[in-house]
């Protein structure tokens, strides 16, 4: 079995010559968040009279240096160092999932060329932060090879009605606004040939800066023309979730400044706002933790998948519910803020999920 990994490279070039700069912000990001050298060449892998070279020479071609040392203080960045480290990383919580799913794309097309046969499972999912943990560890068990590809919630169940998926990812709210999207779902969905499968629950809010500067404190603060809002994709779940928030609220869409500037995931949206260029985003409690900042819980979510009923006895799916069961998964989602573990692998009929509003 190959496996693909797909990386992007930050190149720098000048305008004015063909003088170019091919970098690694690990090392930035490092000095930010210990404020040592030391410890970023240990944790790259580099000698510190390398990784100090390398600062000098990033410093060099942009003509404006990227650390400042302090006596008694260490090393932090510059304005110009930490606007690149930030840019670094709303960059790869923008691409991450599309790059997965591109190399897991090519992975499928080389296998199958190389007569490895093709995945034993195909899973379509949101991003989220629970998902990646189980596919991380699906990918380290023996046999666990699964064609796993990031798509939106509502995209996941047209996936499986078309067969072009085994698994789907669907999260649906707790509370008033469940029936809403139950009732969404349903015309996807047969009680006799389909069944969700229980996996976690996940808090749902407003991402803030640290400290929560301007006071918000519910939906309706968003109106504020003050406040920059970074909003999700149109196609994902949880813009669609956000949308039935503000109609249960009567907020308009358009009395929100930013409302039309949309990030692909969690960390994403969350990377925006604590960068500074928005000042609040919706999303998962697990993002907003992930870089720092406040987070006002707005409302719980379920998020479940959906199969039919003749592959659960496949030894396929017979692994990935192990998997879904084992203490190694438990305790990577436990470590995640805002996650609850539900029953994860246990089998249920849709009836059983979609009665009542909870």
């Amino acid at each position: 079995m190959i496996k693909v990994e797909i990386a992007p490279v930050w190149r720098f070039r000048r305008s004015t010559d063909a003088q170019s700069l091919e970098m690694t912000l690990d090392i930035l990001s490092e000095i930010r968040d210990t404020g040592k050298i030391t410890t970023a060449a240990s944790r790259t892998g580099l000698s510190y009279r390398h990784v100090w070279n390398l600062i000098e020479k990033w410093g060099d071609f942009f003509g404006s240096p990227l650390v400042e040392r302090r006596r008694g203080s260490g090393t932090s960045l510059t304005p110009f160092g930490d606007k690149l480290v930030w840019a670094g990383q709303r960059l790869e919580a923008r691409l991450r999932p599309l790059l997965q799913n591109l190399s897991q794309e090519l992975q499928t097309e080389v296998n199958q060329m190389l007569d490895s046969g093709p995945p034993v499972l195909r899973v379509h999912a949101s991003h989220g932060f629970a998902v990646p943990k189980l596919r991380e560890i699906l990918a380290q068990t023996p046999h666990g090879d699964v064609d796993f590809r990031y798509v939106g919630n509502q995209h996941s169940l047209v996936s499986l009605v078309q067969d072009d998926c085994d698994l789907a990812g669907m999260h649906l709210p707790q509370g008033e606004l469940r029936a809403r999207s139950v009732a969404l779902a349903k015309g996807w969905l047969d009680p006799t040939e389909h069944r969700v499968i229980s996996f976690v629950t996940r808090e749902m809010g407003l991402m803030v800066p640290a400290g929560n500067p301007l006071g918000i404190d519910g939906l309706f603060r968003l109106t504020d023309p003050k406040i920059r809002f970074v909003n999700r994709d149109p196609a994902s779940g949880t813009r669609l979730l956000f949308e039935q928030l503000l109609a249960q609220d009567q907020i308009e869409p358009q009395a929100i400044t930013g409302y039309s500037t949309a990030e692909y995931t969690h960390a994403a949206v969350a990377a925006y706002v604590a960068s500074g260029l928005a000042d609040v985003a919706f999303g998962v409690e697990a993002a907003a933790r992930q870089f720092g900042l406040d987070f006002l819980r707005l409302l719980t979510e379920d998020y479940v998948f959906v199969c039919h009923r003749a592959i659960l006895d496949t030894p396929a799916m017979q692994r990935v519910l192990a998997v879904m069961r084992s203490p190694e998964f438990h305790e990577a989602v436990s470590a995640l803020p805002g996650y609850q573990l539900r029953e994860p692998g246990t089998v249920k009929t849709i009836r059983e999920v979609f009665r009542r509003p909870e």
